[in-house]
C-alpha cells in the first residue's frame, strides 16, 4: 500500500489462474480499476469456453461501476455462449448481489475451491 498526500493508493491485480477459464481479482474493484479488469474479462470471455469462474475473495466493490463491471462480464459472457461463475465471494457482495436480485441472474458457486496463492500475473494496476 503507498500513500499519496493523505489518500491511500491500494493496487487491484488481476491474476488469470486457469488460462481462458478462471480468474481473480484482489484489491478494490472500482472506478479506478474497472477498465483494466473489463479488459482481462473481456480477453478470457473471448478466448475460453465453459464457464469463467472469477474468484472475488481479497476483492472490494468499491462503487457502482465495480458492480457493474460483472455485470458486463456476465452480459458478454452469455453473448459468447459462456457463463460467468463468482467464486469466493465475500458476505458483503452475497448481500450487494441479494438486494440487486443480480444473486438470480448471475451464478454464484460457494463450492468452487478458493484460488491457488501462487498464481501468474495477468495484469497489475496502480
Amino acid at each position: 500500500m503507498a500513500r499519496s498526500g493523505d489518500q491511500r493508493v491500494v493496487a487491484t491485480t488481476i491474476d488469470e489462474v486457469v488460462a481462458g477459464s478462471e480468474v481473480r481479482v484482489a484489491g478494490p474493484l472500482d472506478v479506478h480499476s474497472v477498465a483494466d479488469v473489463r479488459t482481462v474479462l473481456g480477453r478470457m470471455i473471448d478466448d475460453g469456453a465453459g464457464d469463467l469462474v472469477l474468484h472475488l475473495a481479497d476483492a472490494e466493490i468499491g462503487d457502482a461501476t465495480g458492480l457493474g463491471v460483472i455485470v458486463g462480464a456476465h452480459r458478454r459472457a452469455m453473448r459468447a455462449g459462456r457463463r460467468l461463475v463468482l467464486a469466493d465471494t465475500s458476505p458483503r457482495l452475497e448481500r450487494l448481489l441479494r438486494a440487486t436480485k443480480l444473486g438470480r441472474v448471475i451464478a454464484v458457486d460457494r463450492s468452487v475451491p478458493a484460488a491457488p496463492s501462487i498464481l501468474r500475473p495477468a495484469v497489475g494496476t496502480a
